[in-house]
């Protein structure tokens, strides 16, 4: 499926040590929640058109773990996992974000990447704000020149399209 993205999201790093990514939905915000969290619909939106996903888990309480493995069409794995720090239903969701690589030691709960997710509703549409905290400039500067804002474009893209489903 060929799919251009739409560059609706807007990307900005308003710290040394954060990116901040900001988007619209044409949806209430209950329904952008649940496609955050429930499997069967991240798998649906997750990889945007790069790839399929082969795991999704997704244990939704406070110390509970989530990991996505997709398999993309270059031919090789890519894994992500962390643990739920802050659930507040149908607003908000805090996490840990490691990317899993062979060989390299995890980071310690210091050193993670942390996503905080905001699902803000006006007259029913959803502004979904998340934030990137990195522990420092080195790590958040290694995500952006990762080519992470096109797949991110497309994965929001694939999600507006599941939302109007």
């Amino acid at each position: 499926m060929a799919m251009t993205n739409s560059g609706q999201a807007k990307v900005t790093l308003p710290t040394n040590e954060q990116i901040l990514i900001e988007r619209e939905f044409a949806a209430p915000r209950h329904l952008v929640y649940r496609a955050w969290t429930t499997p069967e619909l991240v798998k649906r939106w997750w990889s945007g058109v790069r790839g399929e996903m082969r795991v999704v888990e997704i244990d939704l309480r406070v110390g509970g773990q989530w990991r996505y493995v997709m398999f993309a069409h270059e031919r090789f794995e890519v894994a992500f996992h962390g643990t739920f720090r802050e659930i507040v239903p149908n607003q908000k969701i805090v996490t840990t974000e490691v990317f899993e690589q062979p060989g390299v030691p995890e980071p310690s709960e210091a050193e993670a990447v942390v996503n905080i997710v905001n699902f803000d509703e006006q007259n029913g549409r959803t502004k979904l704000s998340l934030v990137v905290q990195c522990p420092s400039q080195h790590i958040r500067d290694v995500i952006v020149s990762s080519g992470m804002e096109a797949g991110m474009q497309e994965q929001m893209d694939v999600l507006e399209a599941l939302l109007q489903k």
